[in-house]
């Protein structure tokens, strides 16, 4: 049965994830299994089998799969991407896919260390697939919590930096400023919950319904073609591409600091198309991070971007600005209050607009293939899980394909036993009831409990949707949490950082029951067992819980101004987020004149482009924009953008000049510009703690008439 999807571009932005099924396919070639699109959830089987390559190897058992070397590696990953995500957290908010660049460095990390153990006679277990997938799953579980974790958005939205750019609900009950210790907590008591409510649906998600999820598919194919030995000597070429523009990268971060000695100063302040234009935001500002995201990001993201940033910085707001003394009185660019009041919340309502369609969207597509499944098993008189009684594994349907015969074989052997996923999610429920309000008073366990009872069917439904459409809703499921829990308490009694609290409560959730159902497709696709990317997945969410805080406080200590319009780390979403909470404790009261009207206009126009990017032919929806990236630039300009622009601009040349070339090593040379870059950030920080000023100021300024 196929199933048409959601075009996957607009999963990046909603959860910082994207899906690299395109970028892969050239891949792919080395290995002609089954070929899986973002429009199409069958799989398209050729004459060669995947397992077929592999039968000789023995697989492993799962504790075998679970080795010292994989967590090692895993642990220096997520630190790596940990800092990568944070600085994308803090300057965007739009952060790719990095499963490419996880999945070569622990390749080639382990392989290495393999090599020369190999070469000594010491070693004793050889880098498995299954292991490679262990890794990858642990580091994208611990890079996964800086973004579930809120640093960018609801967890630094509750600070005081964040409450003083509006006056309202800015007083102590609605304001928790970052500290170490319970932000730790806090990612300890919720981020375990999404993994215990989605285990036992394991089977008809993967086996029963045969759910795409695209982003795990590709992660598999990728992981499978590096232990061919075509596959090898390629990841080794793209590893060594890798580390050229890592290096380079890295260098150039270090060369713009020399220049970074005052406020508005170096190359990332460059107005690059005049002073005017500068003044707007339209400027170049060489990251070389934003340039690799663009070649990661398709290329109506990064021209939906560009179009927003002409639509808000080179239209709306000039003429808003001239309505000064009649619309607004305030003065200030930052005061909510004046213009900034017009950035922040038509952002919010293009944001509320879009996902609100895309919600209804999935919701609806989650319930048709529901009723569709469950119908075609009645009608077929079959049970709804597959046995897993030993004597029955052998007499696996023979329309399916040798490698789905040997894979649903495999995934069934290891069980996670349905009273462990139960008792684990009861406990940990009721930990956080008891704990969560001793970290937010105002947050009261009434709320969570109602959250939690809730919660299971919301992961459900989000690991579903995600894999029809490779899109998870866990910012929305958030948003929602907000709303609702926000008005539910009230102002008086701390509903902005209640709503706040509870968004990361319910995010947290719906996206590791999402990022689970992922890996085990991934593990499914390579004979990992569920076990093991179940305790992969929990030793990666432990290692996140701790990593991902300290990152932030280093960038939180580091830097006096994060969080502010004009830093260099704006941390957009936080504003977004806290108004979004003060929206639904105070209703329109906190907007601007006629801010209201612009956002019902807004709002609307949102869900109309959606509806009309899925009404018209594929071949012309792709040509227009997507409203939520368009929302991003409105309130922090267009820069960012035109350095993506500048890598899509860069990969379609090189397309046009060597389309095979580019498929190969395109992601390769933009992880690693983005992580190079993001590297830079650790020194940097710590210069930055150590009080150490660069030497030189390069700003630019008006010339004398």
């Amino acid at each position: 049965m196929a199933i048409s999807t959601q075009n996957d571009e607009q999963k990046k932005i909603q959860n910082g994830e994207h899906s690299f099924v395109e970028e892969i396919n050239s891949k792919n070639k080395l290995m002609p299994e089954e070929n899986s699109n973002n429009n199409e959830t069958d799989t398209t089987e050729t004459k060669e089998s995947v397992e077929m390559i592999f039968k000789d190897k023995n697989v492993p058992s799962w504790r075998q799969q679970l080795t010292v070397r994989a967590f090692a590696v895993s642990f220096v990953l997520g630190v790596l991407f940990s800092f990568i995500v944070m600085k994308l957290n803090l300057t965007s908010g739009i952060i790719p896919s990095l499963n490419v660049s996880a999945g070569l460095l622990g390749f080639f990390f382990v392989k290495t260390w393999t090599k020369f153990l190999e070469k000594s006679g010491w070693l004793k277990h050889p880098f498995t697939r299954q292991e490679n997938t262990v890794i990858q799953t642990c580091v994208v579980a611990t890079s996964g919590i800086a973004f579930s974790g809120g640093f960018g958005s609801y967890l630094l939205g509750m600070s005081g930096q964040i409450a003083s750019q509006s006056t309202e609900a800015n007083d102590s009950q609605n304001i928790k400023n970052p500290s170490l210790g319970w932000m730790i907590g806090f990612l300890f008591i919720v981020s375990f919950l999404g993994l215990f409510s989605v285990v036992p649906l394991r089977k008809i998600m993967i086996i029963d319904y045969k759910l795409t999820y695209p982003s795990g598919t590709a992660t598999a194919h990728l992981i499978n073609s590096f232990h061919t030995p075509q596959g090898a000597k390629l990841a080794k070429k793209q590893v060594n591409t890798l580390g050229k523009f890592f290096s380079f990268s890295f260098l150039w971060g270090f060369f713009q600091w020399f220049f970074t000695g005052g406020d508005g100063c170096g190359f990332e302040y460059f107005p690059t198309f005049g002073l005017k234009a500068f003044e707007n935001r339209f400027y170049f500002n060489f990251s070389a991070t934003y340039v690799g995201v663009g070649m990661i990001c398709p290329y109506i993201i990064n021209i939906s971007l560009l179009v927003g940033s002409i639509l808000s910085w080179g239209i709306m707001w000039p003429l808003i600005e001239k309505r000064q003394g009649d619309w607004y009185t305030d003065p200030s660019s930052t005061s909510l209050h004046g213009i900034q009041g017009y950035r922040v919340f038509i952002a919010i309502a293009m944001i509320i607009g879009d996902g609100l369609y895309n919600f209804l969207k999935v919701i609806s597509k989650t319930i048709v293939g529901l009723s569709r499944q469950l119908r075609s098993k009645r009608d077929a008189g079959t049970i709804l899980l597959w046995p897993i009684a030993p004597l029955l594994m052998h007499n696996l349907p023979l329309l399916l394909s040798y490698d789905d015969r040997v894979r649903t074989q495999l995934f069934l052997k290891d069980q996670i036993p349905t009273w462990l996923a139960t008792g684990g999610y009861v406990a940990i429920a009721a930990i956080s009831i008891a704990a969560l309000p001793h970290i937010f008073p105002q947050l009261k366990w009434y709320y969570i409990l109602v959250i939690y009872i809730f919660a299971p069917t919301l992961a459900f439904c989000n690991a579903y949707g995600c894999g029809l459409t490779d899109w998870s809703l866990a910012s929305t499921y958030g948003k929602l949490a907000i709303f609702t829990i926000g008005a539910w308490a009230g102002k008086s009694h701390g509903g902005v950082l209640a709503g706040l609290a509870a968004c990361g409560v319910m995010m947290n959730i719906v996206s590791t029951a999402s990022d689970l159902m992922q890996d085990f497709k991934t593990g499914y696709m390579t004979l990992a067992s569920p076990r093991s990317m179940f305790v992969s997945q929990i030793i990666g969410t432990a290692m996140g819980c701790v990593i991902s805080p300290c990152v932030f406080w280093l960038f939180y200590n580091a830097f006096d101004d994060l969080g502010s319009p004009n830093s260099e780390y704006p941390a957009p979403f936080a504003l977004v987020y806290r108004n979004m909470s003060i929206l639904g404790v105070e209703g329109f009261s906190a907007l601007p004149k006629n801010c209201l009207l612009l956002c019902y206009v807004i709002f609307a126009s949102a869900m109309l482009v959606n509806a009309i990017r899925d009404i018209v032919p594929k071949k012309w929806a792709k040509f227009i924009p997507l409203p939520m990236a368009m929302a991003i630039p409105f309130y922090l300009g267009s820069y960012f953008a035109i350095d993506m622009c500048v890598g899509s601009l860069i990969l379609f040349i090189w397309e046009k000049r060597n389309k095979v070339q580019a498929d190969a090593f395109g992601p390769a040379v933009a992880s690693g510009l983005i992580c190079g870059d993001g590297i830079w950030t650790l020194p940097s920080s710590i210069l930055a703690l150590a009080r150490v000023k660069p030497p030189i100021c390069m700003q630019f300024v008006k010339g004398e008439k």
